[in-house]
């Protein structure tokens, strides 16, 4: 319903995938809209001007002198944005983006919020669609797009809203993560492991903010958990909520077994206390989107689906934009991009792909970009991610300079380390210098698996555009 204290509405840093969906949503909804941001590009220019929403382009106070009477503040925008401190300065109301979303749109809904260091997006896609397909109309926030929507937000008619809950802070004024703002009635947590290292001091911290989760969800909501996990198994104890684990382990309520890895998908049975409760098949690879797979479930089952309306919607799944996609083939040479940013993500869909062709040579190329990777947390996981690779590259260290050479995460090391298993690896600041060690060693059948949450120079374009010209000669 439309606020009547509230017309307008302003969005800083406009331009990011959530802010333009609720951005347009919020216009579509009644609200008058605008906003700026310096990074002004296709898609999400051309999406805010097909919506009617005019984009000002750079941050400047005359942007916002007419005072809106709403300032939603993105994530990315810090200290000394002259629009957030014109905001601060006039004391206009303002709100980060969840709190936005649970202001306008979760009061009324059951939200369903999908949690986890890894396989948020997957999860959240795929309950998504299940509730499309099965005419139940769902509202959802998603992190990525979806390829069956071609969109990360809609505003559904039924009574589910289904949000990708993300760790990573609200605000530069707000430093609680994003999901204590989406009132859960369900929460799903996969797992949980050590990232955003701008953020969080270690692991201990990460799981104080997942505890405070757990502690949101009424007692008439609903936790499913990753039963494999021992942090989670501790985190749950307190939990006031039903809890419904799963996993591969015996004890837990919902068992996976008869897991089979095919070409095209994986295959498994699913048992709830012990009782098969439906053999299911989903067209993504590997372990851990079996696991993602098996949440989701959970929470199908417990809002009345049953097993074969489940299996139906998971069949027409077709996985989420950069998540193993395909972005070319030529001369029998395939090449994927993956958002895979972390040594669990990497290690994980170089599983997926081995389980698909084990036969078939995985060249890894990999950009480390996060807070996380870019630093040498990691140092030892990221070589042991590539277990499956063939050959690896490393392609620039994100901001170097900002980080001190102690901290660094360090190439050479990563370079040793792969040299002692025997595999050909190589790195370079430039994407065109890692193709060219590429090319003469590509041959029919091989899988090249780019890897970052960044554009990475555009790698996959230029490496499809030599495979071509290669081709050709």
């Amino acid at each position: 319903m439309l606020n009547k204290e509230i017309k307008s509405v302003y969005f800083i840093g406009i331009c990011g995938s959530a802010m333009a969906n609720l951005a347009v949503k919020m216009k579509a909804i009644g609200y008058e809209v605008g906003g700026s941001d310096e990074n002004i590009y296709p898609p999400m220019s051309t999406f805010l001007a097909e919506n009617g929403i005019v984009v000002l382009e750079g941050f400047r106070e005359k942007n916002i002198a007419g005072d809106p009477d709403l300032v939603v503040i993105g994530n990315a925008v810090s200290r000394g944005n002259p629009e957030a401190e014109y905001t601060l300065e006039n004391k206009l109301l303002y709100v980060s983006l969840p709190e936005a979303l649970k202001r306008f749109f979760l009061h009324d809904k059951q939200n369903i919020v999908v949690a986890g260091t890894h396989g948020k997006t997957t999860s959240t896609s795929l309950l998504a669609w299940v509730l499309e397909s099965a005419s139940r109309d769902p509202s959802f926030l998603i992190g990525g797009i979806p390829i069956n929507f071609g969109h990360g937000f809609k505003l559904g008619k039924g009574g589910q809203f289904v949000l990708e809950g993300d760790e990573y802070d609200s605000a530069f004024f707000d430093k609680r993560s994003k999901f204590v703002h989406y009132l859960p009635d369900i929460v799903i947590i996969n797992n949980i492991e050590f990232d955003h290292c701008d953020i969080f001091r270690d692991l201990d911290d990460i799981l104080l903010s997942f505890r405070g989760l757990i502690n949101l969800i009424p007692r008439t909501g609903l936790l499913v958990a990753n039963g494999d996990d021992g942090d989670i198994r501790a985190l749950i104890e307190k939990s006031y909520a039903p809890v419904e684990t799963f996993g591969f382990r015996s004890d837990v309520k919902w068992q996976i077994t008869n897991l089979k890895n095919l070409s095209n998908g994986v295959k498994f049975d699913l048992h709830q206390d012990g009782a098969m409760f439906g053999n299911f098949f989903v067209p993504l690879a590997g372990d851990h989107n079996t696991m993602n797979t098996a949440g989701a479930i959970i929470v199908m089952s417990h809002l009345g689906l049953e097993p074969d309306e489940i299996q139906k919607g998971l069949a027409s799944f077709k996985n989420i934009r950069r998540r193993m996609e395909i972005r070319g083939e030529v001369n029998g040479i395939t090449v994927y991009d993956d958002f895979a940013h972390h040594p669990t993500e990497v290690r994980e869909t170089l599983e997926g792909i081995y389980y698909r062709y084990p036969a078939k040579r995985i060249w890894a190329v990999f950009e480390p970009r996060t807070n996380t990777t870019r630093r040498n947390i990691f140092q030892k996981e990221i070589p042991a991610a590539f277990d499956r690779a063939h050959g690896v590259a490393i392609g620039r260290i994100n901001r170097a300079s900002l980080i001190s050479e102690e901290e660094r995460l360090d190439r050479e090391q990563i370079m040793a380390d792969l040299a002692m298993k025997n595999k050909k690896a190589f790195y370079d600041d430039s994407v065109e210098q890692i193709i060219e060690w590429l090319l003469p060693q590509l041959q029919p059948g091989d899988q090249v698996v780019i890897m970052s949450n960044g554009s990475f120079d555009q790698i996959h374009e230029k490496l499809l555009v030599r495979l071509r010209q290669q081709n050709l000669g």
